[in-house]
């Protein structure tokens, strides 16, 4: 199954459709004019012209009714054709997704196809969509728009010292030590309410941003932590990000001096 045979289906019915109602709209203003003039042989004549378009708009609906409704979304769905072609179209466009059915990322969001109710979760928002490129195109749109949003790398790169040395201090660790990032994330928001706020998916974008600004030479806080990014090595656990130029990357730890 593919939505887009469908799409193409409905396009005929869709400009008759604009037409009914075209039609329909010019004979309304007719008629009120004719009867506020009086002249009842043409507000008779169009009547019956009227009542051709809304036979012809009932007709029209009724055939978009049917084609909409012999559309099996829950197959689409089960059938994994829904996500398949979304991966398609991801990779002809070089959009970045990983994951496996029916749960993906596309940097910085979770993707989650509910297949019991044919919806597509955008993180925690239900989008209701049908079309896959629409649905790509939906997150496009909000990657762009994430971009777009200022972000403080000195404040946050000043939190992230603070958690750490927190951290450092319940562990008797001294400045300097590479503390994985999944475990700030946890001094970070220390309590499982602000992990709802603020998910792993957000701290990774944010540490995403921060690691644009260390690349570009950003190498120390507002006050003068000096810090650094550690790779991923075997068996470490680490976040992935993009990087500024879209290219995946695997970040394991932090330090602050």
């Amino acid at each position: 199954m593919n939505y887009e045979d469908l799409y193409q289906a409905l396009a005929p019915d869709q400009k008759s459709l604009k037409d009914s109602i075209a039609s329909l709209q010019k004979l309304q203003k007719a008629i009120s004019k004719e009867a506020e003039s009086g002249d009842i042989k043409s507000l008779s004549k169009d009547l019956t012209s009227l009542t051709q378009a809304a036979a012809d708009l009932s007709s029209t609906i009724e055939s978009l009714s049917s084609s909409v409704n012999g559309f099996d979304t829950r197959a689409y769905f089960e059938s994994g054709d829904f996500a398949s072609q979304m991966l398609d179209i991801c990779r002809e466009n070089e959009l970045d997704i990983q994951g496996e059915f029916p749960v993906y990322e596309m940097f910085p969001y979770r993707v989650r196809l509910d297949v019991e109710n044919q919806d597509v979760y955008l993180d925690k928002k239900r989008i209701q969509c049908m079309r896959p490129s629409s649905f790509v195109n939906t997150v496009k749109t909000n990657q762009e728009k994430l971009k777009k949003v200022r972000f403080n790398a000195e404040g946050f790169a000043e939190e992230l010292a603070a958690a750490y040395d927190l951290a450092n201090a319940k562990n008797n660790r001294k400045p300097g030590y590479n503390m994985y990032l999944t475990n700030l994330y946890k001094f970070l928001t220390p309590m499982s309410r602000f992990r709802k706020d603020y998910d792993l998916q957000s701290f990774s974008y944010d540490i995403a941003r921060l690691y644009a600004e260390f690349m570009n030479g950003m190498t120390t806080t507002k006050n003068g932590r000096v810090f650094a990014f550690g790779p991923a090595r075997n068996g470490q656990k680490a976040i992935r990000i993009l990087d500024a130029n879209g290219r995946e990357q695997f970040l394991a730890t932090i330090c602050f001096f």
